[in-house]
């Protein structure tokens, strides 16, 4: 349990570093979000040729791949739209409201009892989202898209929890992501279509930033997640993941100076976040709630 916390709170860690890479990158969303599909999933596939991981399965669970791949990739489209439209700062917060859509949506997956000390943590989570948008109405298309990239969070962790335990980690990232960016490429056209002048040529520090995405924040985040995920519930990861917003800001801070962007209603709605995943934890240490 232990190290399978430790694992998913260096993963998060690694992710944080996704808001300041995706400002540094030119690109605009789609774009972006196509390219580190395609060499996040040549990265995966080198790696499990030479590790020999690759196992059979059958088709209705190669189909399941590509359903959870394809949300994976929406949702990494709506994140970094939302940085686009906001900032760093902004789309590392939404994210933290999926713990309130995995507290409603993992009891229907799973037919369980709803948990109200988990839904009451993530209303908490909630209202300093609130907070956010109430004092930071000129960010309102940015926070939309955060939000949407949060309960497609929440909807593919979920799904993972019910697959992860049977297949080797990275083989599920490969397929997952693989499936991402043929998913992207099928909807190529129509975004074309919209958007005629988008630039898909990355700059060459976009390639070095796109590397660092893939294969640090990716690879090596995304294995080290899926192997927690094993030992630990999804809610429990996805609260863990609501520190995203902390390491991303800090960065985003040190690195953008996004705090001269940001007012008093941005400090009060991420103070509620960080408050919703301390109680989480402090109920887990004093054992009054245990989840694995």
């Amino acid at each position: 349990m232990k190290n399978a916390l430790l694992k998913m709170h260096l993963a998060v860690f690694l992710w944080g570093f996704t808001g300041v890479l995706g400002r540094a990158i030119e690109l605009k969303e789609f774009p972006l979000v196509w390219h580190r599909t395609w060499i996040t999933a040549a990265i995966f596939l080198i790696i499990l040729y030479y590790r020999k991981e690759f196992i059979k399965i059958s088709r209705a669970e190669l189909f399941r791949f590509m359903g959870i791949g394809s949300i994976i990739a929406i949702h990494w489209v709506a994140f970094y739209g939302s940085i686009k439209y906001a900032n760093a700062s902004i789309a590392l917060t939404c994210l933290a409201t999926a713990g309130i859509f995995t507290a409603l949506l993992e009891p229907l997956v799973f037919k369980m009892k709803f948990n109200y000390k988990e839904l009451l943590v993530g209303c908490i989570a909630l209202i300093g989202m609130y907070c956010i948008y109430h004092f930071e109405i000129q960010y309102a298309i940015g926070i939309g898209l955060g939000i949407t990239a949060a309960a497609l969070s929440s909807v593919f962790t979920i799904m993972n929890k019910k697959i992860v335990n049977n297949y080797p980690s990275r083989m599920v990232a490969f397929y997952e992501i693989g499936s991402g960016f043929l998913f992207l490429t099928l909807l190529l056209p129509i975004y074309l279509y919209y958007f005629p002048n988008t630039n898909f040529k990355p700059s060459n520090m976009d390639w070095v930033w796109l590397g660092i995405l893939s294969l640090c924040c990716t690879v090596w985040g995304q294995s080290l997640a899926l192997s927690a995920l094993k030992k630990i519930s999804s809610f429990t990861a996805v609260l863990l993941v609501n520190l995203e917003p902390v390491y991303g800001i800090l960065l985003a801070i040190l690195i953008y100076h996004e705090n001269k962007e940001l007012g008093i209603g941005f400090y009060i709605g991420i103070g509620l976040i960080t408050l919703s995943v301390g109680l989480h934890t402090l109920g887990m240490l004093v054992g009054r709630k245990k989840i694995i």
